[in-house]
């Protein structure tokens, strides 16, 4: 089992932070983002760790010999969505965790042998243009919807993938770049377009597990509810 940390991203909407610092470096709770990340994954035995980089990739080198992670480098981060990004490091997919860079992980839910692919995923307060999970009794995924509403569960931007389900979707990534029209799409787009031949499962945290930190306000929001969990 690995996991790969999607860390490609520009991360406009925390300027002026974000111009001398990647967002997944943000500092939450008093450590970056991805390094919080990093050492829960070793908290659950995942030693292999690749990180995808791109925007102030120069950043990221310390990571190497801190915590002994492979870096990977997407120089089209400016150009494509995360499909891209995910595409380059395609053939690490099947039993990988696969998780957001900005997303600040509170505690430490992952699971040490996950037996199937899953979506870690909360119901979320209010929200807008969020992929919202459709899943039937058994909590087994049937269909991902994209729009606005409160109280659903949501992608969190952490999911793990199976070995099968894995080498299922890098061959549909295969197919969506050669196709050459994949410029607007985002990797979870094709998880969504063929849900129905995965075995993918919604894994519940709670609401205060993660919280995707995108914006300033998003920054400003969870450090404010941090310290009233003190």
């Amino acid at each position: 089992m690995r996991a790969i940390l999607l860390a490609a991203g520009m991360g406009t909407r925390l300027r002026p932070l974000t111009l001398t610092t990647p967002k997944s470096l943000t500092v939450v709770n008093g450590k970056p983002m991805l390094e919080q990340q990093i050492e829960f994954l070793r908290e659950v035995g995942v030693e292999e760790i690749i990180v995808v980089t791109g925007y102030l990739a120069e950043k990221f080198a310390y990571l190497e010999e801190k915590y002994g992670v492979k870096l990977v480098h997407n120089d089209q981060y400016d150009v494509y969505n995360n499909i891209y990004t995910m595409y380059l490091v395609r053939d690490f997919l099947p039993d990988s965790y696969v998780i957001d860079a900005d997303v600040y992980l509170h505690h430490n839910f992952l699971l040490r042998n996950p037996k199937n692919s899953m979506y870690f995923s909360a119901r979320k307060p209010e929200f807008k243009g969020e992929w919202m999970i459709r899943f039937n009794d058994d909590f087994k995924v049937y269909d991902i919807v994209v729009g606005d509403g409160e109280h659903d569960y949501i992608l969190c931007g952490i999911s793990y993938w199976s070995g099968e389900d894995g080498r299922y979707i890098v061959g549909k990534l295969e197919e969506a770049v050669a196709g050459g029209s994949f410029k607007d799409l985002y990797w979870d787009d094709i998880v969504k377009d063929n849900i129905g031949a995965l075995n993918v499962y919604l894994q519940e945290i709670h609401p205060d597990d993660s919280f995707e930190i995108d914006s300033l306000e998003d920054l400003e929001n969870v450090r404010k509810r941090l310290a009233e969990q003190k």
